[in-house]
């Protein structure tokens, strides 16, 4: 058959994501790119991978099928790509890195900067993406390796198939408006009762991860605006909408005026590198995590 790599992934990643849409921004795709995968796939088996459902598309019997053995070529390939670095023994190629807008900003610049300088033949391309799906993206094959999150309040369940290296350790604070708790410079999450709060969706890890530590402290937070962006956020925050959680490296996004109070309660968060277990023992993925340790705060 003549299909390639990317049309074997997008379709894999359907089954896992259930839309045209997801699969592409989880790939890094335009949705009209992956439909053309599809379409390819189906052209070179000759059957219909997808039929529609309303406004859905659903995969056929025949697509479930090309599926499940996609899953293990694409196994099959990345092993034999890292059975060949390992033969090599060198440090050159591509890697493909998943991260988030903080280590976009703050981690990835100074290893890119090293991995230029040590090792010339390795050429890093990074894709910033929301950081609950790095982990997805990197068990798929959509990227090599990535930075991610972990919670100990809501920890990411733990793939086999997956290791997970610890880089950084962060402890959180709280951001205040100017003149909410004058004179203060710690606070327990127990007097952030009657404080209107500036949060994630419950359904991030980072959401329920903070959600978690107030419930354990005996408060629900007052959860009046929901926001992902951490800039979005300081801003809000500065301009006395209300408080957040907040960590050095999350400051440094911004250069904002509010004050930051030691938090009395233990909340942190785990900055960690991805990347599949089969992959420890290639050499260019070996040396992007030393890197990456080197330069972590």
């Amino acid at each position: 058959m003549d299909w390639t790599s990317s049309q074997l992934r997008s379709l894999v990643e359907l089954t896992r994501r259930g839309t045209i849409t997801a699969v592409a921004e989880a790939l890094g795709y335009t949705p009209g790119g992956v439909s053309q995968q599809i379409a390819a796939l189906e052209k070179a088996t000759g059957m219909a991978l997808l039929q529609r459902v309303g406004r859905r598309v659903e995969l056929t019997d025949a697509g479930r099928t090309l599926a499940r053995h996609a899953e293990r070529m694409l196994l099959t390939e990345a092993e034999a790509v890292e059975a060949l670095e390992r033969s090599r023994n060198e440090i050159s190629g591509v890697l493909r890195v998943g991260l988030f807008a903080t280590a976009a900003a703050e981690i990835l610049p100074p290893a890119l900067r090293r991995v230029r300088t040590a090792h010339p033949e390795l050429a890093v391309h990074s894709r910033d993406m929301d950081v609950d799906e790095v982990y997805d993206a990197v068990a798929s094959g959509g990227v090599d390796l990535a930075l991610g999150l972990d919670y100990p309040d809501v920890p990411i369940p733990r793939d086999p198939s997956l290791r997970v290296v610890p880089l950084h350790r962060e402890r959180f604070s709280l951001a205040v408006p100017e003149g909410w708790l004058p004179g203060r410079t710690q606070v327990s999450l127990t007097e952030t009762q009657h404080l209107g709060w500036i949060l994630p969706s419950a359904t991030s890890y980072y959401g329920r991860a903070v959600r978690t530590a107030c419930r354990r402290a005996g408060v629900e937070p007052d959860v009046q605006h929901e926001v992902t962006d951490t800039a979005a956020t300081l801003a809000l925050v500065e301009a006395g909408i209300g408080v957040s959680t907040v960590t050095e490296l999350m400051l440094s996004l911004r250069a904002s005026r509010f004050a930051v109070l030691r938090l009395k309660e233990r909340l942190e968060r785990h900055i960690v590198v991805v990347f599949r277990s089969t992959a420890g023992q290639r050499p260019a993925v070996r040396a992007l995590v030393d890197v990456l340790r080197a330069v972590s705060p």
